[in-house]
C-alpha cells in the first residue's frame, strides 16, 4: 500500500507489495524491491538501489548526496542488498568519484536509531550497528561485525568479519577478523569466542584462531613473523587464511 500522501517522482521502480508511509518521498532514480515496507517522513535518493524485503523506519535519509566537501555532483550509486533493518534517524550515503562511486551494503543487517554510514563504505551481511554507531567514508565492515553504541570509526579503515567493537570505541586501524576491540584509541582485547560458537564454528577451529591471535598479539613478534609462525603451522583452514590475508594487505595497520 502506498499512501497518497506518499511523494513517488516519475521514474521510480516499485516493487510488489511494497509498503509507503505518508510525507515519504521517494527520487526518480530509485529502485525498491518487492516486500519492502518503508515508514512515513522518509527521503531515499539516488541514484539508490534497494532490495527485497527491506525495512526503513520514520525520519531515515537513504542514498542522499555524501558530506565530502570534495564532492560535486557527480553521479553516483547506493546499492542495498536484501532484507535490512533502517531504524529511525539512520543516514546513508552514496559514494563519490575518488573511490568507486559506491557505497554498498549486503543483507539482513541491523542499523538501529541514528546510525550513519558514510560515502563508498563497503558493509557486508548479518552485521549490527547500535545506535549512534557511525562509520566514516572509505570503511569497510566484513560479515557478522558488531559494532556497539556510539563507536566510530575512522575513514579508510577495515573492520574484519566476526568482529565485536565495544560501545563508544574509537577504531583508527584496522581490525583483524574475530577480534574484540575497544577504547579511545581502540585495542584488541581477545578473540570473539562468543560470537564464534553461536555461528557454529568448530572448536578445533576456534582453537587455531586462539593460536593465530596469540602469535600476533601475545608472543612479542612482528607482524612478519607472527604470519610466518601462522603459516608453518601447517594448518590450511579457510579461517585462518581470512586472518592473515587481512593482516598482510592492511594498509593502516592493525590494532595492537
Amino acid at each position: 500500500m502506498i499512501h497518497p500522501q506518499a511523494i513517488i517522482e516519475d521514474g521510480a521502480v516499485i516493487g510488489k507489495n511494497v509498503k509507503i508511509g505518508p510525507w515519504t518521498h521517494i527520487a526518480a532514480n530509485v529502485v525498491i524491491g518487492d516486500d519492502c515496507h518503508i515508514s512515513s517522513h522518509v527521503v531515499i535518493n539516488g541514484p539508490t538501489t534497494i532490495g527485497k524485503g527491506n525495512r526503513i523506519f520514520q525520519f531515515a535519509s537513504i542514498g542522499e548526496d555524501c558530506q565530502d566537501l570534495k564532492y560535486a555532483g557527480e553521479l553516483t550509486e547506493l546499492v542495498i542488498g536484501d532484507n535490512n533493518t533502517f531504524r529511525e534517524n539512520c543516514t546513508v550515503h552514496r559514494g563519490t568519484v575518488q573511490d568507486k562511486s559506491l557505497t554498498q551494503i549486503g543483507s539482513n543487517n541491523l542499523f538501529m536509531a541514528y546510525t550513519h554510514v558514510a560515502h563508498d563504505c563497503m558493509v557486508g551481511s548479518n552485521c549490527i550497528l547500535a545506535n549512534g554507531a557511525s562509520i566514516a567514508g572509505h570503511v569497510h565492515v566484513g560479515d557478522h561485525v558488531i559494532i556497539g553504541g556510539m563507536a566510530g570509526v575512522h575513514q579508510f579503515c577495515h573492520i574484519g568479519a566476526h568482529c565485536f567493537v565495544a560501545a563508544n570505541s574509537l577504531i583508527l586501524k584496522d581490525v583483524p577478523p574475530y577480534i574484540m576491540a575497544s577504547g579511545q584509541p581502540a585495542k584488541p582485547f581477545g578473540l570473539n569466542s562468543e560470537g564464534l560458537k553461536r555461528r557454529g564454528f568448530d572448536p578445533e577451529v576456534i582453537l587455531q584462531i586462539k593460536r593465530a591471535y596469540k602469535a600476533i598479539y601475545r608472543q612479542g613478534l612482528t607482524v612478519d613473523e607472527a604470519i610466518a609462525k601462522i603459516k608453518s603451522s601447517e594448518s590450511d583452514l579457510v579461517e585462518l587464511t581470512l586472518f592473515t590475508d587481512f593482516v598482510k594487505s592492511s594498509s593502516r595497520g592493525i590494532v595492537r
